[in-house]
């Protein structure tokens, strides 16, 4: 989510986006996984892969200009090993091949642990570790009975997990990567590890901007299975809960903070949601005297520029919603009085639009939409017809079967309006 947010503000700031995402397809846990289930690495991978990039389409995620899997770039993952062995920062063991975390005297400046106490030729072989000591790293790894390889110019084996992405990045995106993102539990060892093997390879810097993302949270606590508040989106969808309101919440609050994500805060981004559409259905609707009032105008003006403001502010999402709120709240109370008029709406509408632009949670999904709109007109046509028979019973029961759809009709002295739930 973080990174769609940033996608859709480098935009609105005229950027023009190549952005490139990699799908990790071997590491140490998916073999693992992979051999429990009798399945080869693809065949094993690819319904995941899948499962999340429908996942992210259903949470409106734009997908990135380029997606890589790591098992299509072995060749050239093992000709950066070589290369890195011909200048000195690596040796073999055992058949595999490490990293010498001491052949780069810049290791560290990214996570600013100090390492000057490290231990030389201490290595790690598994792809994942939490200790705050570094050490040298496996890039190629021997092959073991029964696991994938792969035969390249270094030997037959597979990579190493940190290596994958930092050849995949320099692949696409040049020796020096604009901006570079992640979990803040990955800035060590992962992304001070790619530091060091990218800058041995290019000696040119590895990323101008390191943008890291907070923890989730669930109901306070780390989110995990043995704690039983482990949720997929689909468990949350099962409940009842709209994309638009778990894409709501996860973007309220900026990245650099943890999120704490219960399902109060799912009903309360729902409420959220509503205000928002409420208010667009007032503007769409609602029949208002000419002219424009330069107060509103003046209101709209500066709430399209405080929410870019915030957004510009290292995505302070809270700000740019506070920004949207307080104009909606102002301009409600202007329709209330009458003092919102004809010549107001464009400014308002055009608030809403730069606002959904980077939120984009007012269009409900069309999954749970149900009843089209033509359908829901050709409804209400049935029962102003019965209206005219005298017929209101069926009039009433036509409103309660709209109702249950999630359609609420409102009689006004305008006419009909109608919104959905």
């Amino acid at each position: 989510m973080f990174y769609d947010l940033l996608r859709r503000v480098l935009r609105l700031n005229g950027y023009k986006l190549n952005h490139v995402m990699n799908i990790t397809d071997v590491d140490d846990k998916i073999i693992r996984n992979a051999m429990a289930n009798g399945k080869g690495l693809r065949e094993y991978t690819d319904v995941y892969t899948q499962a999340f990039l429908d996942d992210c389409a259903t949470l409106r995620l734009e997908q990135p200009e380029r997606i890589a899997r790591a098992t299509d770039h072995i060749p050239e993952m093992a000709a950066a090993i070589a290369k890195l062995e011909r200048e000195g920062h690596t040796y073999r063991s055992d058949g595999s091949v490490y990293f010498k975390v001491g052949s780069f005297p810049g290791y560290g400046k990214l996570s600013h642990n100090d390492f000057s106490g490290m231990v030389a030729g201490a290595r790690v072989d598994v792809d994942e570790y939490e200790k705050s000591d570094a050490r040298d790293f496996a890039l190629w790894k021997a092959p073991k009975p029964g696991e994938p390889a792969w035969d390249t110019e270094i030997g037959r084996g597979r990579p190493g997990w940190h290596i994958e992405c930092s050849v995949m990045a320099i692949e696409f995106l040049g020796a020096t990567l604009d901006i570079h993102a992640g979990g803040v539990d990955l800035i060590f060892p992962h992304h001070e590890n790619e530091i060091a093997q990218s800058e041995s390879l290019t000696h040119q810097p590895f990323a101008y901007y390191w943008l890291h993302s907070e923890f989730l949270l669930v109901e306070g606590q780390k989110m995990s299975k043995s704690l039983g508040n482990f949720f997929t989106l689909r468990d949350i969808f099962g409940r009842g809960v709209s994309p638009e309101a778990v894409r709501y919440l996860l973007a309220s609050v900026p990245y650099r903070k943890s999120l704490n994500f219960t399902f109060d805060g799912l009903k309360s981004a729902q409420t959220a949601i509503e205000r928002l559409r409420n208010f667009k259905f007032r503007l769409d609707s609602a029949k208002l005297a000419a002219g424009a009032n330069g107060k509103i105008e003046e209101l709209a003006v500066k709430a399209r520029a405080d929410f870019v403001a915030a957004l510009n502010d290292d995505l302070n999402t809270a700000e740019a919603l506070a920004a949207v709120f307080e104009f909606i709240r102002e301009a409600n109370i202007a329709l209330d009085t009458g003092e919102f008029l004809d010549g107001n709406v464009e400014a308002a509408q055009g608030l809403l639009g730069q606002f959904d632009s980077f939120f984009d949670v007012l269009k409900p999904d069309a999954a749970t939409v149900g009843l089209s709109d033509e359908a829901v007109e050709a409804r209400i046509a049935e029962r102003t017809a019965a209206k005219r028979a005298r017929d209101f019973t069926r009039a009433d029961q036509i409103r309660a079967e709209l109702l249950q759809e999630g359609i609420i009709l409102e009689d006004t002295k305008d006419g009909i309006r109608w919104k959905r739930k």
